[in-house]
């Protein structure tokens, strides 16, 4: 009995020493974006293989969910809809925030849509939704806190 006491104690108590004042804090979730008076709860995309796979293979998204994806720095982007079965739209958003483009895209397609000019972000969201909210370019975007931690932990 005494080993086994050990054994169970003895990694829960190391594994507490170890999630101590040192460690990064956990990432809050959902993130959240906000767009006007709208917020959006995002899934994100920012190492090479979230980036490449995105929304595929999904055969739904929430009616207040988004992708976002996360680029180092600005540069023109194109996206497609290949293996992606929901209809979405997607922004191109700057480094400064600002919506500088917004496009719908059908399903299973292979159309490259491409920002009109170099952005550090994409946001898709059901086709439409973007509509709906009011959202149109020139609008401005806001990160959440955690949202923000989480992008500056992930680069």
């Amino acid at each position: 009995m005494r080993r086994w006491k050990t054994d169970v104690i003895l990694p829960i108590v190391l594994l507490s020493a170890l999630a101590g004042p040192g460690c990064s804090p956990a990432p809050q979730w959902p993130y959240v974006v906000e767009l006007g008076a709208t917020k959006l709860n995002v899934e994100v995309a920012i190492t090479p293989d979230e980036l490449t796979r995105g929304l595929m293979y999904r055969d739904e998204l929430g009616s207040n969910w988004g992708m976002l994806f996360v680029y180092d720095s600005e540069q023109p982007l194109g996206f497609w809809m290949k293996n992606t079965r929901v209809p979405l739209s997607i922004a191109f958003i700057d480094r400064a925030r600002v919506v500088r483009d917004i496009k719908d895209m059908a399903p299973e397609t292979e159309d490259v849509h491409r920002s009109s000019v170099p952005v550090m972000y994409a946001l898709e969201v059901n086709r439409g939704w973007f509509a709906k909210h009011g959202v149109e370019v020139g609008s401005t975007v806001k990160f959440s806190t955690g949202l923000e931690e989480y992008i500056a932990h992930k680069r």
